[in-house]
């Protein structure tokens, strides 16, 4: 059964992209928030599926995204994706 949570993305030309949802992070401190997703493209040398983080920004009833630029930011949201990697399963 097939679960993916797609969604619209409208680039800065005002194109449409569908893009699936893969996770979305919380900053520690819960002020920001992030997203983790995928357009379908494929890294040709690995074979690995590509995927984009971004910060959310609400604006009225929309949700832009922003990319992460600073480098403590970054390192932060690093961190966020080690904790998802290293979490234990349910048993």
């Amino acid at each position: 059964m097939d679960n993916k949570e797609m969604a619209e993305l409208i680039d800065i030309d005002g194109l449409s992209h569908e893009i699936e949802v893969v996770t979305f992070l919380n900053s520690e401190d819960d002020k920001r928030q992030y997203v983790v997703y995928s357009k379908g493209e494929i890294q040709e040398e690995t074979g690995n599926q590509v995927i984009y983080i971004a910060k959310i920004i609400p604006d009225g009833s929309i949700f832009k995204l922003e990319e992460i630029t600073d480098d403590v930011e970054w390192s932060n949201v690093q961190h966020l994706l080690k904790q998802i990697a290293n979490a234990q399963p349910n048993s």
